[in-house]
């Protein structure tokens, strides 16, 4: 019992730390600084959203009229605001946390997400503790939401009990950990937000029906991490709707955040048992600067792995759950973004292994347009679905976007040279051959 105690103070602890990670700080209101790796949208007001809805779909539309089985990439924050975003990521880290709190009290400190199992029991014995929920109460949840029926609970039957939030008694209550009281989780979750919840839902709808009717297929940008989990979880919420029979949503996993395989594994446990279909963008990553300098000025952990071997090891952690599920079942997809010649002969060569072929059509490669042309041209010819990525924009945003890209793709400059010497190579023996442009 006293290790289980030590377990669960050093999870309350730690998590302490990371709460800060979801809230606003004072220079939240221009949080482009530092940021030049992607666009950011701060706006204040719904009409906004509603235009930029309005420039995705023209942006759908364009990209049906360029090519078959095309891509559209889309910016939540673009289509709700970043305080909500913030607001809602808070309350899913917290019940999340919560659920980890009771794992380590029931000697699963540090397990894997998926292996995580929490005695029905005893979870009802910890609620009841914490004064959270009665027993009868708590029985009432899981009997209702069929859930615990094995005895046990995991993450994701966690996370379906906060869906059923309205169905409740009584509001849900967790421990502050700084007062030590029970406070409401939702107590920041007003009526307006509640309505910019169901806004944001039925602008992803109205452009997830617009992808579904011109043959395209959307991508949801990844953003900060203080945004992520709100993003994650509304992209979720669509691809339940519109992934059925086919992969139309893709959700984005940035691999370089320490957390990459947890995500992409529960999501995809999550489709495996709705039975919808798993498509997946997979980044390195484009905040590695903010996101440190905001992790140390807010004194929390620093979220992203410590080195790019680390985030190397994770982005084909995460590749290669992927490719062995699309082997398993054929219901997951995935874009490989990168511009990294061993990625992308790793995922090759996995393939290969795995009996995955190119005209399976479940692997996609992605580079952006310009850039690194010796990897899209040879995959093209190959007949591997291939995509350059065309970032739009006013020029002083994109500009700083291509720069960052440069900057992160290590040996740019290298493979760039490579690039051309390969082209002198074909032109002299082209001319040693006596047809240059045959």
């Amino acid at each position: 019992l006293s290790s289980r105690t030590s377990a669960a103070e050093k999870e309350m602890g730690g998590g302490e730390k990371r709460e800060k990670q979801y809230q606003a700080h004072q220079g939240f209101g221009d949080h482009h600084g530092g940021v030049t790796g992607a666009h950011t949208y701060f706006h204040a007001d719904e009409a906004k959203c509603d235009q930029h809805m309005e420039t995705f779909l023209r942006c759908i539309d364009a990209s049906s009229g360029s090519s078959e089985d095309g891509f559209s990439a889309i910016k939540l924050t673009a289509l709700a605001r970043p305080q909500f975003l913030v607001r809602f990521s808070e309350v899913l880290v917290k019940w999340r946390r919560l659920f980890h709190q009771m794992a380590a009290e029931q000697g699963q400190a540090g397990q894997a997400v998926l292996d995580t199992k929490l005695e029905v029991e005893k979870l009802q014995e910890a609620l009841a503790s914490l004064g959270i929920a009665s027993r009868a109460e708590s029985q009432q949840w899981f009997t209702s939401e069929n859930l615990g029926t094995s005895g046990t609970v995991d993450l994701l039957d966690w996370n379906s009990l906060l869906d059923s939030r309205s169905k409740l008694s009584r509001p849900l209550l967790i421990p502050n950990r700084t007062t030590g009281q029970l406070e409401p989780l939702l107590s920041r979750f007003s009526e307006e937000e509640e309505l910019q919840m169901k806004r944001v839902l039925q602008r992803m709808d109205v452009l997830a029906k617009r992808a579904m009717e011109r043959g395209v297929r959307l991508m949801v940008d990844a953003e900060q991490s203080y945004f992520q989990p709100a993003i994650s979880r509304l992209t979720v919420e669509t691809q339940r709707r519109f992934n059925r029979s086919q992969p139309i949503i893709y959700n984005t996993y940035q691999c370089y955040l320490k957390e990459a395989y947890n995500n992409v594994t529960g999501d995809m446990e999550l489709s495996r048992r709705e039975g919808w279909h798993f498509g997946t963008k997979l980044v390195r990553g484009a905040y590695m600067e903010q996101e440190r300098e905001r992790a140390a000025q807010m004194g929390y952990e620093d979220p992203i792995n410590p080195t790019y071997e680390k985030t190397n090891e994770m982005y084909h952690r995460c590749l290669d759950y992927v490719l062995e599920e699309i082997t398993r079942s054929r219901k997951a997809s995935v874009m490989v973004a990168s511009h990294n010649e061993d990625t992308v002969k790793f995922t090759l060569r996995r393939m290969m292994e795995l009996g995955i072929h190119p005209s399976d059509k479940k692997v996609c490669f992605g580079q952006l347009l310009g850039m690194c042309d010796q990897i899209t041209f040879p995959l093209g010819q190959a007949g591997f679905p291939v995509y350059k990525y065309v970032p739009y924009g006013p020029v002083n945003e994109v500009l700083p976007y291509l720069s960052r890209r440069a900057q992160e793709n290590r040996g740019f400059m290298q493979r760039a040279n490579r690039e051309r010497d390969l082209l002198w190579k074909e032109v002299k023996r082209r001319l040693l051959a006596g047809n240059l442009f045959s």
